[in-house]
């Protein structure tokens, strides 16, 4: 067995004891969801951080950085931002919120902050939820495939020959993601969720940081900023020496990726998980000091690479990461790196099955069906709902033909568009109403649908125009709801 074979495996066995652990400690489908809410603060930012970088983090932003250059650094400053306000803006208020109402989902929070939209507003909730991670969970088996056969190809052929399938090794990579993914999120629920995710944010943050800088001493030094200057100097341009016009769509859509973060439903499953509203300033704290190295370290990566090996060196950029670290580390080290890059698709495809499964069980099955069962039965229900849903994304990922990147930047899109405008508001908004929210719901989930549809994302980013579509949705709304009361009263 090789060193990076063994560097996997151990990684591995660490997770998997963690789901079986996890399992004996969760009978409930409180304690399937939330954790019964009693998660620290450490665990909390960490599970934040880790669910919210998925393979996009160290396989699509190192990808885009290998090819586009420090342009992508504009990525990392949305993120690192929109982070910091998520915790800033939403945390504290929707804790507060969710433990007012006893609410275990977001969809079960708007229908009990707003009971004039009836269960309207559960069911287009929960189906945006449905639709959009069952794309995003597709798009982390994608990354699994690929890292899995960068990493381990003649082994998986060895196998693919020896069993006679017909199947790429990509998808046998993927096979092997999903069901250990599968496994660990079914057994444990949200805990063992979030204490994997701990164990996979530290991998994932030491990657970040470690083998870019590794990767400059030992590829060339300040020789990669001349090789990458003989290619295109305009890759070292934070424009990428593009018309004023097209920098700033360059620039926009960069940034834009931090408009996501107060929309996703399985970041802020983590602000309604944590003990209590006081450990909020500690999980702030941690999150913004792992994200801002993480997120500027993985477009160092691709920009590395780039440097080292060109840009027609790959077919697919996206396999820059793992093929740096087998390239310049021990086998050792590399299997801990590339771990990492497998802990970035499980703690988000963990994360994301879970909510889309709790939302199956709870909203629908339990509260809009009134499907009474015990808990101990819907915590049966939901584990059975994890598989179904992981099964119907494995196939997704096989039949796409997208990247990692674009899959996770629909998905992303539709989120923050569908709930970031809406639960903003309400949070800040005293005036704003049921029907302002379900409006903008719907609103921004088809716009960003249909600007895919069209093509239109070519142009300008989904994420923007999704967004801005959905919150004057909202207000306007919202404003007319309360002009109809006040004419209604004179």
């Amino acid at each position: 067995m090789s060193a990076v074979m063994i560097g996997f495996v151990v990684y591995l066995m660490v997770v998997l004891s963690v789901g079986i652990v996890a399992y004996r400690r969760t009978s409930t489908q409180a304690g399937f969801i939330l954790g019964d809410r009693k998660l620290g603060p450490w665990v909390i930012a960490f599970s934040e951080r880790a669910s919210g970088e998925s393979a996009w983090l160290l396989l699509g932003v190192p990808g885009t950085a290998f090819m586009a250059g420090f342009i992508e650094l504009w990525t990392a400053i949305g993120c690192a931002t929109g982070i910091f306000l998520s915790w800033t803006v939403v945390a504290k208020k929707l804790r507060r919120e969710v433990g007012h109402y006893d609410s275990l989902t977001i969809p079960d929070y708007f229908r009990s902050r707003y009971p004039e939209t009836h269960e309207f507003i559960r069911i287009a909730s929960s189906l945006i939820i449905v639709f959009f991670y069952t794309f995003y969970v597709a798009s982390q088996f994608n990354g699994a495939g690929k890292v899995l056969d960068e990493t381990f190809g003649e082994l998986l052929l060895s196998v693919k020959d020896t069993l006679g399938l017909s199947v790429s090794t990509v998808t046998m990579g993927m096979v092997v993601g999903a069901i250990i993914v599968l496994f660990y999120t079914a057994m444990g629920g949200f805990v063992a969720v979030a204490w994997t995710d701990l164990v996979q944010g530290i991998i994932m943050v030491f990657t970040c940081v470690t083998l870019p800088i590794l990767g400059w001493f030992m590829l060339g030094g300040t020789e990669l900023l001349d090789n990458i200057r003989a290619d295109d100097p305009n890759l070292l341009s934070m424009t990428g020496g593009k018309p004023l016009g097209q920098a700033f769509l360059g620039i926009v859509g960069g940034l834009s990726w931090g408009l996501g973060y107060m929309g996703q439903p399985h970041l802020l499953t983590r602000f309604m998980a944590i003990r209590s509203v006081d450990d909020i300033r500690t999980s702030k704290v941690i999150a913004t000091w792992w994200a801002v190295p993480a997120l500027w370290g993985a477009t160092l990566i691709g920009i590395v690479g780039s440097g080292a090996y060109g840009r027609d060196f790959f077919d697919d950029p996206e396999r820059i990461m793992p093929f740096m670290a087998q390239d310049i580390l021990p086998g050792w080290l590399a299997g801990i790196m590339i771990s990492g890059a497998i802990a970035a698709m499980m703690s988000t495809a963990d994360s994301q099955l879970l909510v889309t499964t709790s939302t199956l069980s709870e909203d629908i099955y339990h509260k809009t069906l009134k499907r009474s069962r015990s808990p101990e039965s819907l915590a049966v229900f939901s584990r059975i709902a994890t598989v179904v849903i992981g099964l119907v994304a494995f196939w997704l990922a096989v039949e796409s033909t997208d990247t990692v990147r674009k899959m996770v930047s629909f998905a992303w899109s539709g989120l923050a568009a569908a709930f970031a405008p809406g639960l903003v508001l309400t949070l800040w908004w005293k005036r704003t109403t049921g029907y302002g929210v379900l409006t903008g719901m719907i609103g921004g989930t088809l716009t960003v649908v249909l600007w895919n549809l069209l093509g239109l994302n070519e142009y300008f980013t989904e994420r923007v125009s999704g967004v801005a579509i959905a919150a004057l949705l909202v207000v306007g709304v919202s404003l007319l709801g309360k002009q109809e009361r006040d004419d209604a009263t004179v």
